[in-house]
C-alpha cells in the first residue's frame, strides 16, 4: 500500500500546491494572454512563439522573427531552450497561440517533490514525517518567488545534483552528471552555475581522495565536461552580448533569511524593502516555519545522537562546503569591483540567486536532525512547523495567485483590441518600434510582436536578457534614419508617446497608439489601402 501511495502523493501534493499559487487556466496551452502583460514570462512565451512560427529556425536555437535581421537566441528571450526545442517538431500540432509556461510550472513542482522524496526517503522514521519533510524541503518560499520567471523555478536541478553528490556510487559516474549538466544548461545559466558547483565538488573529492590514475581520469572528465558546456553555450548563442557591469546590484541582503522583503509575503514577520530590486533577486526568506525548523533542529542535534545514515550524509555534505562557501560569498557580495571583475561576473550579475543551494542544504540538514526523534515525535514536530509555514505564507500564495488571475479571462489582447492591427501588420513586411527600447511599454510590444510573429512578419526589436553590440548599433542607426525620414520600405513603425508625429506619412492611431504605415508602393501587399488613413494626421478611434 505504501509503495502504491508514493506515486499518487508525488503527483497530488504538487498539484495542490500549484492550485494554491496559480489559477488552473494557466495550464491551458492555448491561453497565453495572461502572460503577454509586460512580464518576463511574457517574453518567455513570445520567444517560444517566434521560434515555433519561424520556418528558418532549426537546430540553431535562434529566431529571426524577433530582433530582425540579427535574430535573437531563444536563451536571451527568457524562453526555455530545452522545452522550446522539444516542442518544435510538434509546432504544427500546437495552437497558433500556444504557451507552455503554465504546464512547465506544474512540471517543476512535480520534479521538486520527486527529488525531495529521493533525498529524504531513507532517513525518515515514519510516513508522516517523510511526506511533511518533502513538502518543507521541496517548496520553500524562494521557489514560489520565482513565479515571474518560470525557468528559474527549476530548482529540482539543484535537488537532483544533491541526490547525485550524496550517492557514493552515482556521483563517481559521468553518465549521471552529463545529462543533468546538459539539461540544466538548456534551462537556465544560473542553475547551471549552481549545479556545476555541486558537480565540481564531486570532482574535487575524487582529486583529493583518489589514486594517481583516478586523478588523471578525473581531470580528463572535467575537461570533457567543460568542453560540453562550451559547446552548449555556443549552440545557445552566447557570444558578443554586452556586459551590463552591475554585479552586486542584485545581491542577497544580510537579513534575507528572516526578512520577507514584501509585506504581503509574510503574515507573521515584518518586511523591509529599502531596495526593491535587490530584495527581489536576493529573496531568501525561509518563512516562519523554516526559521522555527532550524531552531528546533539545533536543539535536537544538541541532545540526540545522529543515526548511522545521517552521519554518513553529513560527512558527505562537509565535502560540499567549499562550493557553498564560494556561492555564498558571491551571493552577498555588494561592493564596487574593478571593471575586469564586473565583466567576468556579469553572467551571474543577479548574484543573490546563488544562495539557493545553501538554503536547500540548510533545510535538508534541519529535517535530518528532526528525523532523529521517534516517528510520532518527528511527525508532530514537522506538522507543527508546516502549520506555521502555511499560516505565514498564505498571504504570499494569495499575492502570487492574483498575478495569474488574468488567465481565467481567456483574453489574448487587452492593449491592441482594434481589429485593424491585424490588417496593418499583414500589409507590412516588418515592424519596428521607435524608440528601440521596448521596455518602456513592454505590454504593447508583446501584443504587437505576438500578432506579427503569428503571420510571419519580422519585428526589428526585442526585449532580451542581454543585447549584442551589433543590435545596439543597428537600432541606433535605424532610429537616426527614421528621424531623417528615411523609412525602410514596407516597414510599419510603432511610435512611442515622446516621438514627434512625422509629416507627409500615412499615420494611423489604433488604441491610442500612433503607427506609421508603409506606403502602398513598398508594402508587401495592398491591404493597407483598405485601412482608413489620413496622411500626416493621426486617425483617432
Amino acid at each position: 500500500m505504501r509503495r502504491a501511495a508514493t506515486p499518487v502523493l508525488l503527483l497530488v501534493i504538487p498539484v495542490l500546491l500549484f492550485l494554491a499559487f496559480f489559477h488552473a487556466a494557466t495550464l491551458d496551452i492555448g491561453n497565453p494572454g495572461w502572460l503577454i502583460r509586460a512580464s518576463d514570462n511574457g517574453e518567455n512565451a513570445l520567444g517560444a512563439h517566434a521560434y515555433w512560427h519561424d520556418p528558418a529556425a532549426g537546430a540553431s536555437l535562434t529566431t529571426h522573427l524577433l530582433n530582425a535581421p540579427d535574430g535573437v537566441p531563444v536563451l536571451y528571450t527568457d524562453s526555455n531552450p530545452l522545452l522550446t526545442l522539444m516542442a518544435k517538431p510538434f509546432a504544427r500540432l500546437l495552437p497558433d497561440d500556444a504557451q507552455l509556461v503554465g504546464p512547465f510550472t506544474l512540471l517543476n513542482l512535480i520534479l521538486q517533490a520527486l527529488f525531495a522524496w529521493l533525498l529524504l526517503r531513507r532517513h525518515a522514521p515514519g510516513a508522516v514525517a517523510l511526506w511533511v519533510g518533502v513538502v518543507l524541503l521541496a517548496f520553500p518560499p524562494t521557489l514560489a518567488n520565482r513565479f515571474v520567471h518560470v525557468n528559474l523555478m527549476a530548482h529540482w536541478t539543484i535537488l537532483a545534483a544533491l541526490c547525485l553528490f550524496l550517492d557514493p556510487v552515482r556521483r563517481e559516474r559521468m553518465g549521471w552528471w552529463v545529462p543533468l549538466i546538459a539539461i540544466t544548461a538548456l534551462i537556465h545559466s544560473y542553475l547551471l552555475v549552481m549545479v556545476g558547483a555541486i558537480w565540481a565538488s564531486a570532482m574535487l573529492v575524487r582529486l583529493v581522495d583518489g589514486s594517481p590514475r583516478l586523478r588523471a581520469v578525473t581531470i580528463g572528465q572535467g575537461v570533457a565536461m567543460l568542453a560540453l558546456v562550451a559547446a552548449l553555450a555556443w549552440w545557445l548563442g552566447v557570444g558578443d552580448q554586452v556586459a551590463v557591469r552591475n554585479f552586486g546590484a542584485f545581491s542577497m541582503p544580510l537579513d534575507a533569511l528572516w526578512n520577507p522583503g514584501i509585506q504581503s509575503f509574510s503574515n507573521l514577520l515584518p518586511a523591509q524593502e529599502p531596495r526593491p530590486a535587490r530584495y527581489f533577486e536576493g529573496f531568501q526568506y525561509l518563512g516562519v516555519g523554516g526559521l522555527v525548523l532550524i531552531g528546533v533542529a539545533v536543539l535536537i542535534a544538541w541532545g540526540c545522537p545522529a543515526r548511522t545514515g545521517e552521519r554518513a550524509t553529513r560527512q558527505r555534505l562537509r565535502r560540499l562546503v567549499p562550493a557553498l562557501l564560494v556561492l555564498g560569498i558571491l551571493a552577498v557580495l555588494h561592493m564596487r569591483l574593478p571593471v575586469v571583475l564586473q565583466i567576468a561576473l556579469d553572467p551571474v550579475r543577479a548574484s543573490g540567486r546563488l544562495f539557493w543551494p545553501i538554503g536547500y542544504v540548510m533545510i535538508f540538514v534541519a529535517i535530518l536532525s528532526v528525523y532523529r526523534l521517534s516517528a510520532e515525535r518527528a511527525a508532530l514536530a514537522l506538522v507543527g512547523v508546516l502549520a506555521l509555514q502555511f499560516a505565514d505564507l498564505s498571504g504570499m500564495a494569495s499575492a502570487i495567485r492574483a498575478q495569474s488571475a488574468e488567465a481565467d479571462r481567456h483574453r489574448l489582447y487587452v492593449r491592441t483590441r482594434d481589429p485593424r492591427w491585424d490588417q496593418a501588420i499583414a500589409a507590412s513586411r516588418s515592424i519596428a518600434f521607435i524608440p528601440g527600447d521596448v521596455t518602456k511599454d513592454l505590454g504593447l510590444f508583446q501584443e504587437v510582436a505576438w500578432r506579427a510573429v503569428k503571420v510571419g512578419r519580422q519585428v526589428s526589436n526585442v526585449y532580451a536578457a542581454r543585447g549584442s553590440r551589433a543590435t545596439i548599433r543597428r537600432l541606433e542607426a535605424e532610429h537616426a534614419a527614421f528621424d531623417r525620414g528615411a523609412y525602410i520600405p514596407g516597414r510599419m513603425y510603432v511610435l512611442g508617446p515622446d516621438v514627434p508625429t512625422p509629416t507627409g506619412t500615412a499615420i494611423l492611431t489604433l488604441d491610442g497608439i500612433r503607427i506609421v504605415l508603409p506606403s502602398a508602393r513598398s508594402a508587401s501587399s495592398s491591404a493597407d489601402r483598405k485601412i482608413p488613413v489620413a496622411p500626416g494626421r493621426p486617425t483617432p478611434l
